[in-house]
């Protein structure tokens, strides 16, 4: 099992072991991310970058871990291969964003 894989069997054995799938679809997933993204976002509110992270860099780690943790309960519950659409859409963006070297 790769590394990927069991993280999310980390995050899944997490749930079930509360009994959380029930409330786990893929609707409410995807608000669930939507709100940690802006909490993410609050930390970084009227702040420069550099005192966002001096300030609250342990928030701003907590709450990249919900935002993770949240899509990747998203991609198990979609039966979705994580590392499969992250190349893939790696490969596409590659297509669509060419390098352009400085002549």
């Amino acid at each position: 099992m790769n590394e990927i894989k069991a993280l999310v069997q980390k995050i899944d054995d997490f749930r079930d072991e509360r009994n959380w799938r029930p409330h786990h679809n893929p609707k409410d997933l995807a608000i669930s991310l939507s709100i940690e993204a802006s909490e993410l976002l609050e930390a970084f509110q009227w702040r420069t970058s550099e005192e966002a992270w001096e300030e609250n860099q342990e928030n701003i780690k907590e709450e990249i871990a919900d935002v993770l943790i949240y899509a990747l309960t998203l991609c198990s519950e979609l039966n979705v291969d994580v590392e499969e659409i992250v190349v893939d859409k790696i490969r596409k963006n590659g297509i669509k964003y060419k390098i352009n070297p400085i002549e």
